[in-house]
């Protein structure tokens, strides 16, 4: 059987190293040697966060962080902004809803972008703002929210805490969480970290410790206090995801060994590019504008005549590339193309060779390899400089 290729917003391919070190044998989570694992890896953390804050461990999704930021952060009946450019941006409202903070949505058609403007006027007649939400990379539309001027109005116009879900491009986009004063940012291993799904990374600010003191509201799992706590002793409270950890480090060597993060960093912006261009070549159209694109995956508007979902599913079953479909109102009418974590520029000239050779099958008029031509041309380019 054949395995696919997957090129997906996450979960995403996990490289043969990492894949060894969550082989190791199991360690107890008590124990010395988890310890030395746990404070040497959470450290090596630190650049891609952009933090000297201490990197928390949950066992779970991005999801189940997303949601202690807000519990532990914000209590019933106050006032927080949700910003949403699509719908993992909704995912914030939902959460804040459930918790029954008054929520004020500051929303944008799917495509954009929020910038610094729109939420400057937006938080002109609000007051009492517990906290700010915002999602940087929307992985339903490919979009890259600027989140350091957001962050620059945030504090400009409110108290408030600014958090954010870097959940589908920490790993992949630049993060300076202290420089750009962002108070709690969260990701997940499943997407540019490189790893299985099941670990959530996240980073708090001191303002935000305070307000975490001070907050009363009900948590047990998701008790950000008890994973401070424990951090200092170099565990967890609950039972860690060991194997994960294991292979969080290894994911550290792997950006070591590629020149340090901000290598990792521009391999992202190339596969960007390399992709967006390869669309154009084809007359094929994109969701979102260059300024606002994600580094990680890249929304394409599905060609005028074919069924999307006949193609995706066409792609996977003769040439076994595994393109992500749309989501929402926007299912039927583009696909996502992910490229992050352990995906390389050949990696991007193989997905649109194929991507070609579909739709050749599909009789979409197009002069052939020019995809690959653009794509080659971009990475090309880039060694040069």
């Amino acid at each position: 059987m054949y395995s696919n290729i997957l090129r997906h917003p996450g979960p995403t391919p996990i490289p043969k190293k990492v894949q060894l070190a969550m082989n190791r044998d199991m360690m107890s989570h008590r124990s010395k040697e988890f310890v030395h694992l746990y404070r040497e890896t959470t450290n090596r953390v630190k650049p891609i966060f952009g933090t000297k804050q201490e990197i928390l461990l949950i066992p779970s999704g991005g999801t189940a962080a997303l949601e202690a930021a807000a519990v532990n952060s914000v209590t019933a009946g106050e006032e927080v902004v949700v910003i949403t450019v699509g719908a993992f941006g909704n995912y914030f409202v939902s959460i804040c809803e459930k918790y029954g903070f008054h929520v004020h949505k500051l929303e944008k058609p799917w495509g954009e972008a929020c910038t610094a403007e729109e939420l400057a006027e937006f938080l002109k007649p609000l007051s009492n703002i517990k906290a700010v939400f915002a999602t940087y990379n929307e992985t339903s539309t490919g979009i890259l929210n600027p989140i350091e001027q957001l962050a620059k109005v945030v504090r400009a116009q409110t108290d408030a805490l600014f958090i954010v879900d870097g959940v589908s491009c920490l790993g992949g986009a630049p993060a300076e969480m202290d420089k750009w004063g962002v108070d709690i940012l969260v990701t997940g291993s499943q997407k540019a970290m490189m790893l299985p799904p099941g670990l959530a990374l996240l980073s708090i600010s001191d303002r935000s410790w305070k307000v975490i003191e001070e907050n009363k509201a009900p948590s047990y799992y998701l008790n950000l206090l008890s994973y401070r706590e424990w951090a200092e002793k170099g565990m967890t409270p609950n039972t860690p995801a060991v194997s994960l950890i294991y292979g969080l480090s290894a994911v550290c060597d792997l950006i070591e060994e590629e020149g340090g993060f901000s290598e990792t960093v521009a391999r992202h912006e190339l596969m960007k590019n390399m992709v967006r261009e390869s669309m154009k070549a084809l007359s094929i159209g994109l969701l979102t504008l260059d300024e606002y694109a994600s580094p990680t995956i890249t929304a394409i508007l599905t060609p005028e005549g074919l069924d999307t979902g006949a193609f995706l599913g066409h792609l996977k079953k003769k040439y076994h590339l595994d393109f992500a479909g749309g989501l929402g109102h926007l299912q039927s009418k583009m696909f996502r193309f992910g490229h992050m974590g352990y995906c390389f520029p050949s990696d991007v000239l193989q997905a649109v060779s194929l991507l070609e050779a579909g739709l050749q099958d599909f009789n979409y008029e197009f002069n052939a390899g020019a995809g690959v031509l653009a794509a080659q041309k971009v990475f090309l380019e880039a060694q040069k400089k």
